[in-house]
């Protein structure tokens, strides 16, 4: 593992190693979506891991999708996620905020308008949602109109303004598992006749205007985009037509000079090489699945530059110390993923808390 320790450089960050902390939904933020009282403890807990990609933030009211995710869209939310920041930047690493717009991934019952959810088309995923009731259909969501994409695209370009502000180091479009910028990309999710729907180019079309509208306002150095080729998430399907999709995108987002590409690989490895040899910056791979002792495997193979870690690192807050050590891990536990409070959150111990314990 000895290349995972060597330095690198996202945008004009200089980061001790190649780790990053994943984007991890973790549903703690206060009702109207300030990241709640612990969240600044639970990122600076993990400043270790070097560069901190946080849980996706929703740039609108139509963004919401789960209940009590976090905001960055109102002076409220700037407030909370400054608090973040600092802590983050007090322990030594670095933070660029998710930007998630969920599309037709909600539900009324979690949004604070309590309106019908939004997307490409007006198609439902087929599957539930969690809400205060328990579990419901996500209903059929409305069609967004062709201003209403223009409006989505200025709550994004508003948002990415909005990180910076509240200290983060730059934002992660979030262009995969499901959500609105997928939804777009998906065959079965777009079946639009104008310009946003149909073609390869026409379906990636979306993303790379919300990119554009980003950069303008906050610089490519400061943000990166992540994808999921062929996820099943959310009732997605890319269709046959998928792998070159994105092919086409990663070549369009090459051009823009971005500070990463994040992929959630899913295993079709010719498309995974490919997209290498389009992007020449760093490109963040998390391969779902891996063994614990294949987690260099893409940096050693030259597929990689960066390793984000989701599950290990939210059990581990001494996660970097624990791998150049050898030592056990944590396991986490995922009837606490979601929620509120500390347990499953900050109370994961690190090594030197398990030895005083012991002491």
């Amino acid at each position: 593992m000895d290349k995972l320790w060597s330095k690198t450089k996202i945008g004009n960050l200089e980061l001790p190693h190649r780790l990053a902390m994943a984007p991890m939904t973790r549903s703690r933020a206060e009702e109207d979506g300030t990241p709640g009282e612990l969240s600044s403890l639970y990122y600076a807990q993990r400043a270790s891991m070097g560069l901190l990609i946080t849980e996706g933030a929703q740039p609108s009211d139509d963004g919401q999708g789960y209940l009590w995710s976090p905001g960055i869209y109102t002076d409220q939310h700037i407030k909370g996620w400054k608090k973040v920041t600092d802590a983050v930047h007090e322990a030594g690493g670095f933070m660029y905020i998710q930007l998630m717009h969920a599309g037709r991934m909600s539900h009324p019952d979690n949004t604070p308008h309590h309106r019908q959810p939004v997307a490409p088309s007006a198609i439902a995923p087929g599957v539930q949602m969690f809400t205060t009731t328990g579990m419901q259909d996500i209903p059929v969501p409305r069609e967004l109109s062709k201003e209403e994409i223009q409006t989505t695209i200025s709550d994004f370009r508003k948002a990415a303004a909005a990180a910076i502000e509240a200290g983060a180091d730059g934002v992660e479009i979030h262009g995969a598992n499901g959500y609105l910028i997928n939804q777009f990309i998906g065959e079965n999710s777009n079946t639009r006749t104008d310009e946003y729907g149909g073609s390869i180019e026409n379906r990636a079309r979306f993303a790379i205007e919300v990119t554009k509208a980003i950069i303008e306002e906050i610089g490519a150095e400061r943000t990166g985009f992540r994808i999921s080729p062929g996820t099943p998430l959310g009732g997605i399907q890319d269709g046959e037509q998928g792998p070159d999709l994105y092919r086409y995108l990663s070549r369009e987002l090459a051009k823009l000079n971005l500070a990463y590409l994040h992929i959630m690989h899913l295993g079709n490895e010719e498309l995974l090489k490919d997209i290498r040899a389009i992007w020449t910056n760093p490109l963040l791979v998390n391969r779902a699945g891996r063994a614990l002792e294949h987690l260099s495997i893409d940096l050693e193979h030259g597929l990689a530059d960066m390793v984000p870690v989701g599950a290990w690192s939210l059990a581990n807050p001494d996660l970097v110390e624990r791998l150049k050590a050898g030592t056990p891990l944590n396991e986490a536990d995922p009837a606490t993923f979601f929620g509120i409070g500390s347990k499953g959150y900050t109370d994961y111990p690190t090594l030197n808390e398990m030895e005083s314990q012991k002491g």
